[in-house]
């Protein structure tokens, strides 16, 4: 049976009472995310040197376009209002922690290891057999171009999407608790999360002290966190709410990007040639963004929840979510096989400067090129996103010291790539930490199951 079947036949089963929206939601944040990145990737051949650069750093206009394109936070408020669904009904049917913690988990850390994995062998067997693989540039945090061998860069580019995973795994870690927050404190937990993020930039500007900025990874995702839940309770319900929220935070953004009195820059990616980022860590302009798309597209909820109920849009955003993961974790390492490719067979389509007419009237067969890698990769690697049933799962403090070894281990690698100076010219240690956290919370295996549809409420 063909895929778009297989997805048929679950829309089919699939119960009126299931809010269509939030898995909408979420394939539609991840497939945004993955257009701005293919589309800020700037990668060109100048005086025979390879070039990976941001577009942001080529166009001042661009910088726009990330509004649009950075959605990250609506992921988390979805996973807010999936997970408030599961831990609830986990409650109600009497399972445990540990119980429920193993379904969340498998979803997140199946997909990764592959990922890791090939990535570990490409880049030792490259650098151990092959010795140098050429020299590329990539523009640094500071403006100025600094030379990396070319293979480092690949594998950088291909880990970075792992950041999300090492957040994410915390926000589920913690629902428990969050969504006990919640219903003693209602929004209370919100604001006192989002009081919590502006204390942080506040002290990382004024002390000048930067790590405290990653704080802000907790509180700013969190309180978004948070809003899933509120959504869930429909406590977002009402145009006259979801456009109070949406229009409210608009207007805090707008204020914090562009009046002199804030020190924030207008983008919301990751932009080398300026100092300050309001993505990583995350600041008050992306709490402000995520209150404005929350706000908006709630807005819409109900007429796309009534076209949803057909079933050629609903079976797309079932195969989308059955293997969503996989798609996102392995989509820069589509544009980093295309791109080599390319760049082995003579610089073919990289010789047009980033942001030129040429550069952008190449782009669709680029993005077409992606698209073809990144499917080949997804149907190849997508079953390890599937969970496996009749594994028992392993103690509860297992699990949470497992995710906690991956998370550590993934926010190494999605900060310093994995290309190091030591053993087989790798940062082992850092690649054995996400696979050791899998072994030790019991989810190291290459066994899956056959499976199609969106991720379990």
């Amino acid at each position: 049976m063909g895929l778009w079947s297989t997805a048929a036949e679950a829309a089919a089963k699939t119960p009126e009472s299931r809010n269509r929206y939030v898995d909408f939601l979420r394939a539609l944040s991840i497939m945004a995310v993955i257009t701005g990145h293919w589309l800020v990737t700037a990668v060109y051949i100048q005086d025979n040197q390879l070039f990976v650069s941001n577009l942001l750093a080529h166009q001042e206009w661009s910088k726009w376009l990330t509004w649009l394109f950075q959605v990250m936070p609506i992921f988390f408020l979805v996973g807010g209002y999936s997970n408030g669904v599961s831990w609830n009904s986990a409650m109600r049917s009497g399972k445990s922690y540990r119980e429920w913690l193993k379904a969340r988990l498998e979803r997140l850390i199946g997909p990764v290891l592959p990922l890791l994995v090939a990535w570990g062998l490409i880049v030792g067997l490259a650098l151990v057999f092959a010795g140098d693989f050429g020299t590329a540039k990539v523009l640094g945090h500071a403006g100025e171009y600094v030379d990396k061998p070319a293979i480092e860069l690949a594998s950088q580019l291909a880990i970075v999407p792992t950041w999300f995973l090492a957040v994410y795994m915390l926000v589920v870690l913690l629902a428990p608790l969050t969504y006990g927050a919640w219903k003693k404190y209602g929004f209370g937990s919100f604001w006192a999360l989002v009081g919590a993020a502006i204390v942080i930039d506040m002290l990382t500007f004024s002390t000048g002290v930067e790590v405290l900025g990653y704080l802000n990874f907790i509180f700013i995702w969190f309180s978004v966190h948070q809003l899933g839940y509120a959504w869930r309770d429909g406590r977002l319900d009402g145009l006259d709410k979801t456009l109070a929220w949406g229009v409210g935070g608009l207007v805090t953004l707008v204020c914090l990007t562009n009046l002199d009195l804030f020190p924030y820059p207008v983008h919301m990616a990751g932009n080398p040639g300026e100092g300050i980022s309001n993505s990583f860590p995350p600041k008050l302009p992306m709490l402000a963004l995520g209150l404005t798309q929350c706000g908006m597209l709630l807005s819409l909820e109900k007429p796309m929840r009534r076209w949803l109920m057909r079933p050629k849009p609903w079976t797309a955003t079932i195969i989308v979510n059955g293997m969503i993961m996989t798609i996102y974790l392995w989509h820069f390492t589509a544009l980093t096989l295309v791109t080599g490719l390319a760049w082995k067979l003579g610089n073919l389509g990289l010789l047009s400067s980033a942001g030129s007419s040429q550069w952008w009237s190449a782009r669709p067969v680029w993005f077409l090129c992606f698209v073809v890698a990144l499917v080949v990769l997804a149907l190849g690697f997508g079953r390890f996103e599937r969970g496996r049933p009749g594994v028992t799962a392993v103690a509860a403090w297992r699990q949470v010291v497992g995710a906690l070894m991956l998370c550590f281990g993934l926010a190494l690698l999605a900060k310093d790539g994995v290309v190091f100076v030591g053993w087989l010219n790798l940062q082992s240690w850092a690649l054995a930490l996400p696979l050791g956290g899998a072994w030790l919370a019991g989810l190291l295996t290459m066994r899956s199951r056959s499976r199609t549809g969106a991720e379990s409420e």
